[in-house]
């Protein structure tokens, strides 16, 4: 018999606010005076330097001897692999290169040709999920939010692995490989089992197809004729290669980086880094962008009129409109000032099908913003250089491929799991120490008074 879960009455919710309210507060002053740096920023806005790593380089500025800190042009390293050499590739040699970048991440160096045939055949043979698994951890317990859904998969994954706990670096580089094939199949299911449950639409699973890419496969198990464009592939393609990592200090990688430290299992480790990303503020970004998009279609009567755009997104640094945070989804980023790269190849690439599919209002108002943004940032909130980043055309391309909000993320967490392995790989086999900032505490001493005397 089912227990339904009750709620706490309204005035007694009301009075635990209230008292925590009364004895909760930290001025962000003191945190200046004290020299906190809060988000491990330093006070120019860069990262507090918290570790080392060989996976991946993200270059946003430069800093000259006095340490002032100086815009450039983006770039994005994998490996020391320039990450627009590899769609250059990509796009001259007509190749899907996730692949190919998995094992860069992994192991450090580009594969040759026969190395990288027979890795695309273990991610193939990955794909499928264990008996059972759809029916048991995803049909029986759904969740109206997929990134939800892919964290309880992934610790699921752990019942099914004959050694979870252990930290050899074979046990971790199977356990990588695992997820990295799996994870895609995990997301489509779970998106079919939302239909069902939530939205009351048909569900349909697809096997996997041998021979197809990652991209091509997640196309054809959520699409339910399975059929696709060879662009179609191509581009989803290159939004997993732009979003397999961006270095060991972003929120997700660094989560899965504190969590290894610990000596926790790979699962535990991967599905809190899913939690990471599923935050507004990191990947969830990209569908605040669409809504955020929604929002200025709906409030700006021209949408070429540069003026009425500007006056909009003013209104919405000043939480006049927008959701109220006074934010411009899809600006700014803690590294890249005058780029973002993966923002720059995407736009590019994007445009084409924008035309093709009838989606140049939605493409050119994102251009506006990114052309505009800077401008109403600086005069509103003073000189810090922010530029486009990589969610402001994500969620569109999503969109234009026929795919729904509620994947959004959970591409990017797709995407992600190849650097998060990467990164939880080098912590274990090399760190060494657990990760423990210090706190200070800010509260007054108190005297235990017992009951009676309270």
């Amino acid at each position: 018999m089912a227990v339904e879960k009750t709620r706490l009455a309204p005035e007694t919710m009301k009075y635990l606010c209230e008292e925590y309210l009364k004895n909760n507060y930290i001025d962000p002053e003191t945190s200046e005076r004290l020299g906190v740096k809060r988000g491990l920023r330093n006070p120019d806005g860069t990262g507090v330097l918290a570790g080392l790593t060989n996976v991946c380089d993200v270059v946003g500025y430069d800093k000259t001897e006095a340490g002032a800190v100086v815009p450039i042009p983006g770039k994005l390293i994998y490996r020391g692999v320039n990450v627009e050499k590899i769609v250059e590739e990509a796009y001259q040699k007509d190749r899907f290169m996730f692949e190919e970048v998995i094992w860069l991440l992994l192991f450090g160096t580009l594969p040759t040709a026969d190395e990288l045939s027979q890795f695309c055949g273990i991610l193939e043979s990955h794909r499928a999920l264990p008996d059972s698994f759809a029916e048991d951890m995803i049909m029986k317990a759904p969740s109206p939010n997929i990134m939800n859904k892919l964290a309880r998969g992934v610790l699921a994954m752990y019942s099914y692995d004959e050694n979870p706990e252990g930290l050899s670096l074979e046990n971790l580089l199977e356990q990588s490989i695992s997820l990295i094939a799996g994870l895609p199949t995990i997301m489509v299911n779970a998106w079919q089992v939302k239909r069902r449950i939530y939205d009351h639409e048909s569900m349909f699973f697809h096997m996997p197809i041998p021979g197809q890419s990652t991209a091509e496969h997640i196309l054809a198990t959520y699409r339910a004729d399975q059929k696709f464009t060879h662009e179609e592939a191509k581009l989803l393609d290159l939004c997993l290669v732009l979003h397999a990592d961006h270095g060991g200090g972003n929120n997700s990688a660094f989560t899965c980086r504190v969590l290894s430290s610990s000596g926790t299992d790979t699962y535990s480790a991967i599905a809190a880094a899913i939690g990471s990303l599923k935050g507004p503020k990191h990947g969830g970004a990209n569908l605040k962008v669409m809504e955020q998009l929604g929002h200025i279609q709906a409030g700006v009567q021209n949408h070429t009129d540069e003026d009425e755009v500007r006056e909009f997104l003013r209104k919405i640094i000043r939480r006049q409109e927008g959701d109220g945070s006074g934010l411009i989804y899809g600006m700014g980023h803690a590294v890249y000032t005058l780029s973002d790269p993966r923002a720059v190849i995407l736009r590019e690439k994007a445009r084409d099908l924008a035309m093709e599919k009838g989606f140049e209002d939605e493409f050119n108002l994102l251009c506006l913003v990114e052309k505009l943004g800077p401008q109403v940032f600086a005069e509103e909130k003073g000189n810090k250089t922010v530029c486009a980043n990589v969610d402001l055309f994500s969620g569109l391309i999503y969109k234009m491929l026929g795919i729904g909000p509620d994947l959004y993320t959970p591409l990017f967490a797709i995407s992600r799991i190849p650097g998060w392995c990467a990164h939880r790989i080098e912590e274990v086999m090399f760190a060494n120490r657990i990760i423990r900032p210090a706190y200070k505490y800010l509260g007054v001493r108190q005297k235990y008074k017992t009951l009676e005397e309270r």
